[in-house]
């Protein structure tokens, strides 16, 4: 069985990137499972809380992503950059340095967005994000949805075209997470 973590990279109860993750997980083939994580009780991340004083939600998000065999990150684009809140986990799970619950797990980026670039930007620095902190990103096939709002109705995604895209993205990290598994 092949588990997967997901994040969102947004709390909002209508979020189009946790419609994303639903999606995702719904579609996975047999023999693979997706959990998604609530970021909303991760504090800001406190060097002085790194440590003997780490936060319980902290604990429990490096616990899973520690046992997860890959992560998937679904993230809107803030003012053509990353959002705080998932920034804030990965920053939290990338300690301790070089050798965090993030050093080459494999990581699949989708971006959901309203605008027309679907996170295009975000998704750039989310690969350079996780290059900092030696995790292995699955670079191909990229996956942004634009105009989100149209393509996303009761916390799903609907628009075939996008589900299409996500089939195969699904595919490409499975099949990466084995690869990467054999190796080992």
């Amino acid at each position: 069985m092949i588990h997967l973590i997901g994040l969102s990279g947004s709390l909002r109860a209508g979020s189009f990137n946790t419609a994303v993750l639903k999606t995702i997980g719904e579609r996975l083939p047999d023999g693979a499972e997706l959990k998604l994580f609530d970021l909303a009780p991760v504090p800001m991340y406190n060097g002085d809380l790194d440590g003997d004083a780490t936060p319980q939600s902290v604990v429990e998000l490096k616990q899973a992503i520690g046992d997860a065999d890959g992560l998937i990150l679904a993230s809107p684009e803030y003012n053509y950059s990353v959002p705080a809140v998932l920034k804030n986990a990965v920053d939290w799970a990338s300690r301790p340095a070089f050798k965090s619950v993030l050093k080459g797990k494999p990581v699949g980026i989708v971006s959901a967005s309203m605008g027309l670039t679907g996170g295009a930007r975000a998704q750039q620095h989310w690969k350079s994000i996780m290059s900092g902190v030696l995790a292995e990103v699955v670079a191909m096939p990229e996956v942004l949805i634009p105009s989100a709002q149209n393509k996303v109705e009761d916390g799903r995604v609907t628009d075939e075209t996008t589900l299409g895209f996500l089939d195969r993205f699904i595919e490409t990290v499975l099949a990466e997470i084995t690869r990467r598994s054999a190796g080992n």
